[in-house]
């Protein structure tokens, strides 16, 4: 029973990571809380679905629908759809309607289904048709950039664009991190030190809220399926 993850990062500066799964006598899930919005598509007996999800700012039980294979879009943060605001997005999704094995339809518009090689040229297509957008203000304030605007302002507009604040963003990659290292071998110990976490027990709560997960379970690889790819198959 296990969710099948293939990651890989991409050299589109909208695009985060392009995501594979295939669920194996799996009908839910540990979902973990995330930063990024995305499109997954997937097919299962046959019949083919599509969604937006949003940001997470928890972790949940989820459920899969089992037998199925997905193709999933992260989105770079501060990236966002024109015609839904990402804040309407936080802890949830929508649906995309008349989805085919060929084709979906987002913002008034028909776009071909893609494989996990043909993800860039759908967002460029997205990118030119305006149905994707970014405030460039977000992507200054992530390279560490101090905008010419007052820190109310950055903020407002960081939360415009991501539905989060910049203290939710930070918590919930340091957290997502920390379950990859600890996935990966690391004692416990040297994660709360590389990630300046204050102790462990803060580093347990973090675990627990947003991963949901011990580091015990983490490192030992017990705990069920979870929608994180922690098999460390990052390719580029």
């Amino acid at each position: 029973m296990e969710l099948r993850f293939e990651t890989r990062r991409s050299d589109s500066p909208w695009v985060d990571a392009v995501w594979t799964c295939v669920s194996e006598q799996v009908t839910a899930m540990t979902s973990v809380a995330g930063v990024r919005w995305g499109l997954v598509f997937y097919e299962q007996e046959g019949r083919a679905f599509a969604s937006v999800t949003g940001p997470e700012t928890r972790t949940r039980t989820a459920p899969v629908p089992e037998g199925a294979t997905f193709t999933g879009i992260d989105f770079a943060v501060g990236t966002s759809l024109r015609h839904v605001s990402t804040p309407a997005l936080v802890d949830g999704g929508i649906d995309l309607p008349d989805t085919t094995g060929r084709t979906f339809r987002l913002d008034g518009g028909r776009w071909e289904t893609p494989g996990p090689d043909d993800v860039e040229a759908l967002v460029d297509a997205l990118v030119r048709a305006g149905t994707v957008v970014r405030d460039p203000l977000v992507a200054e304030v992530l390279r560490g950039d101090l905008p010419v605007v007052s820190g109310r302002t950055v903020e407002r507009r960081f939360r415009a664009a991501t539905g989060l604040t910049r203290g939710a963003v930070r918590q919930i990659e340091r957290a997502r991190t920390a379950a990859e290292l600890l996935a990966a071998g690391d004692a416990v110990a040297d994660v709360v030190a590389k990630l300046d976490y204050f102790d462990e027990p803060h580093l347990a709560r973090a675990l627990r809220s947003y991963v949901g997960r011990t580091a015990r379970q983490l490192r030992a690889g017990t705990g069920g399926a979870i929608g994180l790819d922690l098999g460390q198959r990052l390719t580029s």
